[in-house]
């Protein structure tokens, strides 16, 4: 058990350069190590934390000089052997590139992008641990759990700050940005390439957890699904985002009578264990590549992540070819 550090008085933190642009709740779980996040949410929630005096959201992005208020709390003092990184090792071996700025990573399935309920340990937290030599390291966006892939992390704050401008201004307004997956869908695609343009309701639950629906009132998403190989059980596509949405492949898929592959929230129970039967054991969607400008250089980067052999396999049982 890590020892609790007594209560401190309420204090304030001055935002300087390296958090410019981060979010508040973002902020407050790396400064208050040790303090759970439904606490951070919770005191969020109820005013206890301020930014220059004004109650805020968890979702406020930081601006420099902005000056936060931190009320008492009980905090556990770090445990620098709570987390072993020489266990994330395998992370190391998922680098697709790599420079001063930039990280760039084939996310596996099944391992969360970063801790939450229920989860104690994701991407981000097992690169902090398995790289204590970085001083800097965020998120620039995120992937399902169950999604493999392109992700992207960002090593300076001016580099977060570039890359959050062209991921809020997504693929359709910014030609800087090109996001692509690689899916699996139930059935025969028919009709050639298709761009699927219906408004996202991401804020709706079901059974208490966020289930995301098609709602003319909801958020603009547009997707752009090319098939590559087609046969009458299944269809492999590839889809260019053009907003990015949460689960936005995933219910668009739906909408048009195509549910993915393994997908146990939105897909088809019969599809899923005919499936199965293939031996796919997770959700059929691959982060494939990823176009951007580097923030500092301005050179065009694509970085492409190649399909997890355990998708390859299920493609072949299908008879389906990538290429």
């Amino acid at each position: 058990m890590s020892k609790q550090a007594e209560p401190q008085k309420a204090y304030f933190v001055e935002v300087d350069e390296n958090h410019v642009g981060q979010r508040l709740d973002n902020f407050l779980i790396t400064h208050l190590k040790g303090v759970p996040k439904s606490r951070i949410y919770r005191i969020i929630r109820k005013g206890e934390v301020r930014i220059n005096k004004g109650r805020v959201k968890q979702t406020t992005r930081l601006v420099e000089g902005d000056m936060i208020r931190i009320p008492p709390i009980r905090q556990s003092e770090p445990d620098q052997h709570s987390l072993d990184g020489s266990r994330y090792e395998f992370l190391n071996q998922a680098v697709l590139f790599e420079d001063e700025s930039l990280l760039i990573l084939n996310k596996p399935s099944g391992m969360a992008v970063h801790a939450g309920s229920g989860i104690k340990v994701g991407v981000i937290e097992a690169l902090r641990a398995l790289r204590e030599d970085v001083k800097y390291l965020e998120l620039a966006h995120r992937l399902d759990r169950e999604t493999s892939g392109c992700l992207i992390l960002a090593k300076k704050a001016s580099v977060l700050r570039a890359l959050h401008e062209d991921f809020k201004n997504n693929s359709m307004k910014n030609s800087r940005l090109d996001k692509r997956y690689l899916t699996l869908l139930k059935g025969q695609w028919r009709g050639g390439e298709r761009r699927v343009t219906k408004a996202l309701n991401t804020n709706s639950k079901r059974h208490g957890e966020r289930f995301v629906v098609v709602d003319k009132n909801g958020s603009y998403a547009s997707s752009i699904m090319q098939p590559i190989d087609v046969k009458d059980t299944a269809s492999l596509l590839e889809v260019k985002l053009l907003t990015g949405r949460t689960h936005q492949v995933r219910v668009h898929a739906l909408s048009e009578n195509h549910p993915v592959a393994g997908d146990q929230k939105y897909g088809d129970q019969e599809f899923n264990k005919e499936m199965k039967g293939k031996g796919l054991k997770r959700l059929f969607l691959h982060a494939s590549s990823i176009q951007l400008n580097h923030p500092l250089s301005e050179q065009k980067l694509r970085i492409e992540a190649p399909l997890p052999e355990e998708l390859i396999s299920v493609l072949d049982m299908l008879k389906l070819k990538v290429n």
